[in-house]
């Protein structure tokens, strides 16, 4: 289609790009489509150009011409070099005004840098994590836009056209200044992890209490209808219950041991420690997945040590299904308290309710929970923790025991259960005003004369001569 003035331009149209092109289509949008590979986008319009209205374009310059002032245009291309690389090719065809937002999975530093880059040429440069994989660009994903209100409020029709809708709205909101959107999007990733590793070793579980693959199968597809309905729970039932094409046991049984990652979890981690906020569930799940990576080095120990498991013993289903739920609420809690901590160091005005409310449908870790976590967000803006809210509180007090029971069965078995039981010490260590860190600054005194503060005089440092004190 030519001559039409677009209402939005995308660039790349691989898998992601190609698919929220369609959507934006669908809603009755004109879209600007280039490729950097010219074939791509031929390819692009002789598949798809009949579903919509596409302006094939060949090069930037074209991209430019064909769309309304201000003019928009998202990216979708490969995090890192190739955003700088179309950035700058932009700089040169468009005007002061105009906006360009990336797409992509970028790290957040990258996306403050691109900001001030782009606004020396007087254009607004917006970071967006988009979540929903192919089928969630294609049919509604949960977008996390940030920079300026202003682009915010020029980019918002389209979004919302696009964008998941849950029984709260649309699923896309402005999720701060600067680069917060891109970090809304790196901890939404890092809450994945955690939740994704959860999963995993509630599924090794089920199967050491003798569990086959169909009663697997049932039992999430039971979970679902619950408290845990999610997407991540509707998808393992189906994983669990699928045959092999190759044989007659289940696939995922003939799936390598070996976990791939692209980093998102990673910078997740990397930034909560960063920041001293305590990640343990996402930590716990990024080291998971750097242990499965290590597989020659696992087949050694295996057989140097043995991979001998007891039997488990005093937990059933049931406990398991609240461990889950309970081990879940404090990876969702160390989430949103990293949120909380960047928004007010970085000047983000992250709104966490809102935050939770996009979340409700077209991401990946969208589920049931989240309708309750927006809810205690939208009552209290100022919770210092998730599992604080009264609700939460007594979900976790009813299931602890449960939860006890579980990561107890499992480490008697010697079967890892790295996130649940990390979930659960760190849930143990937010409960105890009084826990082991005295003994630390103690040590930290006699060593290094750091000093430390007496429980009777908490304001002021003390250091004393350890070798002088007398011995009890």
């Amino acid at each position: 289609m030519t001559g039409t003035t677009a209402h939005i331009g995308l660039v790349g149209l691989g898998v992601m790009g190609s698919s929220l092109a369609r959507n934006f289509a669908s809603r009755g949008l004109t879209v600007a489509v280039n490729n950097y590979e010219n074939e791509v986008t031929t390819a692009f319009m002789a598949e798809y150009g009949d579903e919509g209205s596409f302006v094939a374009c060949s090069n930037y310059a074209a991209l430019a011409a064909a769309l309304a002032p201000p003019r928009r245009v998202l990216l979708m291309v490969t995090a890192g070099k190739p955003v700088d690389l179309v950035l700058r090719a932009l700089t040169e065809v468009l005007e002061p005004g105009d906006m360009v937002v990336d797409g992509g999975n970028s790290h957040f530093p990258d996306t403050d840098r691109r900001v001030a880059e782009a606004a020396a040429s007087g254009i607004h440069f917006v970071g967006m994590g988009v979540s929903g994989g192919e089928e969630g660009a294609l049919k509604g994903p949960s977008m996390m836009p940030g920079g300026t209100r202003a682009s915010w409020e020029a980019l918002k029709p389209l979004l919302e056209a696009a964008a998941a809708v849950s029984d709260s709205g649309p699923c896309v909101t402005w999720c701060g200044h600067g680069s917060a959107g891109h970090y809304t999007k790196m901890v939404h990733n890092g809450i994945e992890y955690g939740d994704m590793q959860l999963i995993a070793e509630t599924w090794t579980l089920l199967r050491a209490l003798g569990h086959g693959p169909a009663a697997i199968r049932d039992v999430f597809t039971g979970w679902n209808e619950g408290v845990l309905g999610s997407f991540l729970i509707e998808i393992t039932a189906r994983i669990a219950g699928a045959k092999d094409p190759q044989g007659d046991g289940p696939l995922v049984e003939q799936i390598l041991d070996v976990a791939g990652q692209k980093g998102t979890g990673r910078w997740t981690a990397i930034d909560a420690i960063m920041r001293g906020i305590p990640l343990s569930t996402v930590v716990a799940a990024v080291d998971a997945r750097a242990l499965s990576a290590r597989k020659e080095d696992r087949l050694t120990a295996a057989a140097a040590f043995g991979e001998e498991l007891g039997a488990i013993e005093g937990i059933a289903a049931d406990d398991l299904e609240a461990a889950l739920y309970a081990a879940k609420l404090m990876s969702y809690t160390q989430g949103f308290d990293l949120l909380r901590t960047a928004s007010r160091e970085r000047g983000y005005e992250t709104d966490l309710a809102e935050v939770a409310r996009i979340w409700t449908a077209g991401c990946i870790i969208r589920a049931t929970f989240l309708d309750r976590v927006h809810a205690a967000y939208a009552a209290d803006p100022d919770l210092p923790l998730l599992c604080l809210d009264p609700g939460f509180a007594a979900d976790l007090t009813a299931r602890l025991p449960a939860w006890r029971r579980v990561v107890a069965a499992a480490v008697s078995a010697g079967i890892p259960v790295p996130a649940l039981s990390a979930s659960l010490a760190w849930f143990d260590s937010i409960r105890l005003a009084e826990g082991s860190a005295r003994v630390i600054q103690a040590q930290r005194d006699l060593f290094g004369a750091h000093t430390f503060r007496r429980t009777d005089a908490p304001e002021t440092p003390v250091h004393v001569q350890w070798s002088e004190l007398e011995q009890l």
